[in-house]
């Protein structure tokens, strides 16, 4: 299923917990792994959003561990892409959040 950013934390709160966070590596890896079916948007979104000048969890966990791409520092000062995705390759990427795709909820 896809939806905006929105959409997907939405549906993640009201049928799961929330849009995850991917605070350590492990939960990364496996993030990583579920998301490689053909069927699945080469982004997902996750529950990584800018707001008040820095990227947040928005479940409140703590933003340690980060993958974002080394070759992208858009992420630092976003204009307009203020969620963030994973993607297939397994970096962070701060996309629009009105564009609709499968997302990962926990």
């Amino acid at each position: 299923m896809e939806m905006t950013w929105e959409g997907a934390l939405e549906y993640c709160r009201k049928n799961h917990t929330d849009l995850s966070s991917l605070v350590s590596e492990t939960e990364h890896l496996l993030a990583q792994k579920e998301i490689q079916k053909d069927s699945v948007t080469e982004q997902v979104w996750i529950g990584l959003r800018y707001l008040e000048d820095r990227w947040l969890w928005m479940n409140g966990d703590p933003t340690l561990h980060q993958a974002w791409t080394q070759r992208d520092q858009d992420y630092q000062c976003p204009i307009w892409t203020h969620c963030g995705a994973l993607t297939r390759g397994g970096v962070w990427e701060n996309r629009d959040c009105q564009e609709e795709l499968y997302f990962i909820c926990y």
